[in-house]
């Protein structure tokens, strides 16, 4: 009876194992799975950005979010999420979405690109006519202290 007990965690253990992969995957991921940042990638992301565009200074915050059932794909997975502030030459706050819920952030992290190794997130805003559009983020130093941000808006 003990071996036997001592038998099922070992294949408890290696079943637990075995429905874990690192996020850079690029096959299917099964159902109930977690695709997990196994190599700690997405922690040099997180934190508050800061870029100036069109006399505007933008403020992001990317935070890791874990362990989070994907309704969609039916599994577990680690990802960014993105919450932002914009504000003029002026310091008056033109837009403010970064006190809202993690659960309704309006930038999310879709995973590591096979082609180039960015990551890739969409930005969808429901409260701005449904607006939706890619975010690709890379660093552009070894230092990764600059981060490229590249939004493509969605034709329709």
């Amino acid at each position: 009876m003990k071996k036997l007990f001592i038998l099922a965690i070992f294949g408890l253990i290696i079943s637990c194992k075995a429905q874990t992969y690192p996020l850079r995957t690029f096959t299917e991921i099964p159902e109930n799975a977690y695709l997990k940042d196994t190599n700690n990638e997405l922690n040099s992301y997180t934190g508050t950005w800061k870029a100036t565009w069109n006399n505007k200074t933008i403020y992001i915050t990317l935070k890791k979010m874990t362990n989070t059932y994907d309704t969609v794909f039916k599994y577990y997975r680690d990802f960014l999420i993105g919450k932002f502030k914009v504000v003029d030459n002026n310091g008056k706050v033109l837009f403010d979405n970064t006190n809202i819920e993690d659960g309704k952030a309006k930038i999310e992290g879709i995973g590591f690109r096979k082609k180039d190794g960015k990551y890739s997130l969409i930005y969808i805003d429901r409260d701005l006519c449904g607006i939706t559009g890619n975010v690709t983020i890379n660093f552009t130093d070894s230092t990764k202290t600059k981060l490229q941000w590249i939004y493509s808006k969605d034709n329709d």
